[in-house]
């Protein structure tokens, strides 16, 4: 990997540690496996000369840029955080991974075995990097760009600030977090001590974008009951809770579902299924971004189960929903400036602005509600979660470049 920046070679040692989460386990973290890059981290912050850098008896990880200005015409500036998380997705192996460097991209295809090829047909993004430097998987691991890249962007922006005194920026607030992709980054993350006024999630994905909305999010249980009996005497007595299950499943909306819709349309997305004769459960994820939608897809849900019952005689069909977490967007419409100062950054690097709503969930999400309004920047990298996942070193060094920007407008 000869002639590599600092970014992409911090970035390739991080993705060589193993960090995947799991949504079973009861630990915390779900995996240990992710505090040895915490570890990892933790030494070089301290290596950089990085102050209060410390690692909580969880295994979050946090440490301080001191400012260079702490005050300007008499007022103090607010502290800033950044924040990635080091866990990968549990949906793709994250073991092993043996990254290939594609220098000068040509725009063709891009084979990453012989039996998987990244197609700029099937990935559009792909023809915006002619040129360009592109990391990507061969095939059998994921990437680890989510959210590797955003440790490695931020630990870059260290080295530059602490490089570079002359760069006016008051305190910032630096943080690294597990089991974000399970939806347990935040549970335990002290966001008092963290003690930053604002702050962004590097965990974005195309260049230039900024994130200011994520879904609103629900889990639902279904639980279908029936009678259970022999089979050999079962005539009018057996109700299979299994074909109960399947009825519900059934009379889903095949319009409102992850592989129909996009932008900001919802959907009902199920997700597993166990259980047998005598009781069946199905777990669903409901997603919308607003909260009345999200409340009409309970009610859906709720009446499909009278539906069922009144198909499946002496069955019975429960629904429990549950909050997962709410649009990001209802706390930072509050902050208009957080949002003002991510796009002049992303200007200030040269870029046009994109502002993005997630399909999905951040850290942030959590945050912002927990009282510290934390919106989303790019990272560079694409197809997350996948074998196809791939990322831009120029997109990366861009990433870095907007943060540097972004502390010194916050200075202003």
């Amino acid at each position: 990997m000869k002639d590599l920046s600092p970014l992409a070679e911090r970035f390739l040692r991080y993705v060589a540690y193993d960090t995947k989460s799991d949504a079973e386990s009861e630990t915390i973290p779900s995996t240990a496996k992710q505090l040895d890059l915490m570890r990892l981290l933790r030494d070089e912050c301290q290596q950089l000369g990085l102050a209060d850098v410390e690692m909580d008896d969880y295994g979050y990880l946090t440490a301080t840029i001191p400012a260079t200005i702490p005050e300007r015409a008499g007022r103090p500036i607010p502290t800033i955080g950044f924040i990635a998380h080091v866990d990968t997705s549990p949906e793709m192996s994250g073991a092993n991974v043996k990254p290939q460097i594609h220098r000068n991209y040509d725009g063709q295809p891009i084979k990453l075995n012989a039996e998987y090829t990244l197609d700029p047909k099937d990935c559009p993004a792909l023809l915006d990097h002619s040129g360009h430097t592109l990391i990507t998987t061969d095939g059998t691991t994921l990437l680890g760009a989510d959210n590797k890249a955003g440790c490695a962007e931020i630990i870059c922006l260290a080295e530059r600030l602490l490089n570079q005194p002359e760069l006016p920026h008051g305190k910032i607030r630096l943080a690294f977090t597990f089991d974000e992709e399970i939806g347990k980054g935040t549970e335990h993350f002290d966001v008092d001590g963290f003690g930053a006024d604002f702050a962004y999630t590097v965990d974005g994905s195309e260049v230039g974008e900024v994130e200011n909305e994520t879904f609103c999010a629900d889990a639902a249980l279904v639980t279908c009951k029936g009678i259970n009996a022999h089979p050999g005497t079962a005539k009018d007595r057996l109700v299979n809770a299994t074909k109960v299950a399947s009825h519900f499943l059934g009379l889903l909306p095949t319009d409102a579902t992850p592989e129909t819709t996009e932008g900001r349309e919802g959907f009902i997305h199920p997700i597993s299924i166990s259980g047998g004769v005598e009781e069946t459960q199905i777990k669903l994820i409901l997603r919308d971004f607003e909260l009345e939608k999200l409340a009409l897809q309970k009610s859906l849900l709720e009446r499909l189960a009278k539906q069922t019952e009144a198909a499946f005689p002496k069955s019975s069909v429960d629904v429990i929903v549950e909050e997962s977490y709410r649009n990001m967007r209802f706390v930072l419409d509050d902050y208009p400036e957080v949002m003002n100062n991510a796009m002049k950054a992303v200007e200030r690097a040269g870029l046009t602005p994109k502002l993005h709503a997630i399909r999905g969930g951040t850290d942030g999400a959590m945050l912002s509600f927990r009282g510290l309004p934390t919106p989303n920047i790019f990272t560079g990298g694409h197809l997350y979660h996948s074998r196809y996942e791939w990322a831009c070193l120029e997109g990366m060094e861009l990433a870095v470049d907007t943060l540097v920007h972004l502390v010194q407008l916050w200075a202003e």
